[in-house]
């Protein structure tokens, strides 16, 4: 037998499931129920002579409804299934989508091969629960012993995260050069360098929060990148809006200088929509480069966010003054 390709629907079907006929009576179902041994207790797929999937009636409905009450009329119509090579992630986000308790597995001809279980959907769920702190954290997915990083040893650990917080390094590297280059600046007004570290932070923040929406959002979405990259463009610049709203007042008050208040606030508008801008399109051009959508968050969109932060503030600080 050809070995099934991992995290698909097919790695956590079980066959043994109940079945009857449209025409069969809730009496009757119930009835046969315990002459069969059963891995599933959540539906009855109800099925055609060819085995193709027509309703579901749930265990608890089959228990109340009248035993002689036939399954044509009280199953639901065309229930949502997948087939055996879809990714179980998607399996987890119909059984949430439905309501299901158990997702029915067919195949192209929607017969029936039986279902993914109620216990195998909150496996998967706690897995991709995992696999997205590692994505966010820039773990690269690559085996099962990088998912459990507590459990891997101090060398895989090390191997896991290095690469990207070098690149980390080489990108503080490129601010400290960006910080030099305006140095006459830094000189001639201190209090320009007050609000680099913040301005940072909070850039970083925004990316994190668009971060951990895009990488797992764009598996799901079902709308073009034009328009989600539309979408948190405007996020940002409001975030941004807000934020600087916020900080121009203050940081009048507190120095004095309206330059400095204007060079800081526009800095924010600016940052906020570039660092949710960043946030999404990078885990999305990763993916479209049949890369890890983790490449993209974490350390490497950081390293673009700080940069970016500081040429634009000190863009605003050299037309400013």
């Amino acid at each position: 037998m050809r070995r099934q390709r991992p995290e698909t629907a097919a790695q956590h079907l079980t066959a043994a499931v109940a079945r009857a006929r449209p025409d069969a009576l809730v009496g009757e179902v119930r009835s046969r129920l315990a002459d069969h041994e059963l891995e599933d207790t959540e539906l009855v797929c109800v099925v055609d002579d060819d085995g193709r999937l027509l309703g579901l009636v749930s265990f608890a409905d089959l228990f109340r409804l009248p035993a002689d009450a036939a399954l044509d009329g009280v199953m639901r119509r065309a229930p949502p299934a997948v087939q055996a090579h879809e990714d179980q992630e998607k399996v987890a986000s119909i059984a949430l989508h439905y309501g299901l308790n158990s997702v029915p597995v067919v195949d192209a001809g929607r017969r029936l091969l039986g279902v993914v279980p109620a216990r195998a959907l909150l496996a998967i769920l706690r897995h991709e629960h995992v696999e997205d702190i590692h994505r966010l954290a820039g773990i690269r997915r690559e085996t099962s012993v990088a998912r459990r990083a507590l459990d891997a040893p101090p060398v895989r650990r090390a191997r896991d995260r290095l690469p990207w917080l070098i690149l980390g390094l080489a990108g503080s590297a490129l601010a400290t050069f960006v910080m030099t280059r305006f140095e006459a600046a830094l000189n001639a007004q201190l209090a320009l360098a007050f609000f680099v570290p913040g301005l940072v932070y909070l850039a970083d923040a925004i990316g994190t929060q668009t971060e951990a929406v895009a990488v797992r959002g764009l598996s799901l979405a079902h709308v073009g990148i034009g328009r989600l990259l539309g979408g948190e463009l405007r996020t940002g610049l409001i975030i941004g809006l807000v934020l600087g709203g916020l900080t121009f007042p203050a940081v009048w008050l507190a120095f004095g200088d309206i330059r400095l208040a204007m060079a800081v606030a526009g800095a924010l508008v600016v940052a906020g929509g570039l660092a949710t801008t960043v946030g999404l399109a990078l885990p999305w051009w990763l993916a479209r480069m049949k890369r890890d959508p983790a490449f993209g968050s974490g350390p490497l969109a950081t390293v673009i966010q700080d940069v970016l932060t500081l040429l634009t503030y000190f863009a605003f600080v050299s037309v400013l003054y």
